[in-house]
């Protein structure tokens, strides 16, 4: 049974439920199972922490649920054209599985929801494909610590290389 990570965040609930509907077609798909998490909010108060276990919904994420799955829905609402901070501050997170090239390869998509048109839904999306093509998942756009390794000391070669692609791939 492959596990077919669901990760979001929401506030208002818009979110969730859509990370619900893709994790109900996961399921419609033989040999794959959903695997639902959400990450806690972040509060500038920092003595302020959510709870260990969230009061209803999904479980919080764990970096093992993204090391075991293989592959990735990731899904937020837009915060001025960016993914939520809460989303952001799980992903600064996972540098110890990108130094392990643990995500490189595994498929991902990304999916939000905004309350408005023209609400920054293309550049919320971007923000959070970034991680996810930088080292982290997607399949071949990866940029991981053994490529940086690679290239040497100068670590702006494989960047280059990495948008070098996009943008072939875009003019065609």
């Amino acid at each position: 049974m492959k596990h077919i990570l669901v990760l979001y965040y929401s506030s208002g609930g818009s979110v969730r439920r859509m990370a619900e509907l893709v994790a109900e077609g996961v399921e419609r798909v033989p040999g794959a199972q959903a695997r639902l998490r959400t990450v806690p909010r972040v509060a500038t108060v920092t003595e302020k922490a959510e709870p260990a276990v969230p009061p209803e919904g999904a479980p919080y994420a764990e970096l093992n649920d993204l090391e075991e799955c293989a592959a990735l829905a990731l899904g937020c609402p837009t915060r001025f054209g960016n993914m939520p901070a809460a989303m952001k501050h799980f992903l600064d997170g996972t540098s110890p599985l990108w130094l392990k090239g643990a995500l490189a390869g595994k498929p991902a998509c990304v999916f939000t929801s905004t309350a408005s048109p023209h609400g920054g839904q293309e550049t919320t999306l971007v923000s959070m494909m970034l991680p996810l093509l930088i080292g982290n998942a997607n399949a071949s756009l990866t940029c991981t610590a053994q490529t940086l390794l690679f290239f040497g000391q100068h670590a702006a070669a494989p960047y280059f290389f990495l948008v070098s692609l996009i943008v072939i791939f875009s003019s065609e």
